[in-house]
């Protein structure tokens, strides 16, 4: 390990919660993955509750949060709503991303420049009340300014496009997205926000993002529970663990 920062791993358990919904019943519980993720030296839990309620359930939160020591990273829309919940949950940090009713995931990052005048007020109070504030954002200088301008503490640079270049086996554009969102966390931190980055990472992609030493965290979740049906999840978030720590 060089002498970069340890970087943390964040895991989503949403799709704990889809395989639950799907029968309606109570298994299998997203709380049992929080703590294995804990046990297995995860650092943070990430659930996103959606308006659709399509994974994680409104109940979910409080149990998650008294499971374990971790923090909790809710990701949510930008709605008067979820804003509500945020206030009355007191999560670690609250994750704003885009949403809507018909997507099956986040696609893209939130246009935090265009909806400046509709996440101001929801990054204040949430601010205010003592959460960290983070914005799901593509790595971009506009977007990235506007985190800034709204106070946010954290970017989560989206690695969508990234993900898509190593399926297509095109390496011009691995390099390019990599040195994209190198120079974007450079900026941030330079600007006193702390960068994370997430979406479509496996095993096979992950480290040229973890090399990256200005990043703090990764937050990874479908390809974890998904690989989890194969090894388990502790086998799944170890492995992950050990990818990213080779190169950090």
């Amino acid at each position: 390990m060089n002498a970069a920062a340890k970087l943390r791993l964040g895991v989503n358990i949403d799709h704990v919660a889809t395989i639950r919904n799907a029968r309606g019943g109570d298994h299998p519980d997203p709380v049992r993955a929080a703590q294995i993720v804990a046990a297995v030296g995860g650092d943070g839990i990430t659930a996103h509750l959606r308006e659709d309620r399509r994974h994680i359930r409104d109940g979910d939160l409080k149990r998650i949060q008294e499971a374990t020591g971790l923090p909790l990273n809710l990701e949510m829309a930008a709605t008067d709503e979820m804003l509500a919940i945020a206030l009355a949950h007191k999560p670690h940090a609250a994750c704003i991303v885009p949403e809507k009713r018909e997507e099956r995931t986040t696609e893209g990052g939130l246009d935090a420049a265009g909806l400046h005048n509709q996440l101001a007020p929801i990054v204040t109070n949430l601010v205010d009340a003592g959460i960290r504030v983070s914005l799901f954002i593509e790595a971009e200088e506009r977007q990235l300014d506007a985190a800034i301008r709204l106070g946010a503490d954290i970017v989560e640079f989206h690695t969508g496009e990234y993900a898509h270049a190593c399926l297509d086996d095109d390496r011009e554009k691995v390099s390019s997205e990599v040195k994209r969102i190198a120079d974007m966390a450079a900026l941030a931190t330079k600007n006193a926000i702390e960068p994370h980055a997430g979406h479509g990472l496996t095993y096979e992609n992950v480290q040229p993002i973890a090399a990256i030493p200005q990043l703090a965290e990764l937050n990874i979740g479908h390809y974890l529970i998904g690989e989890a049906v194969f090894v388990g999840l502790e086998n799944a978030v170890r492995r992950m663990r050990d990818l990213m720590d080779e190169v950090r």
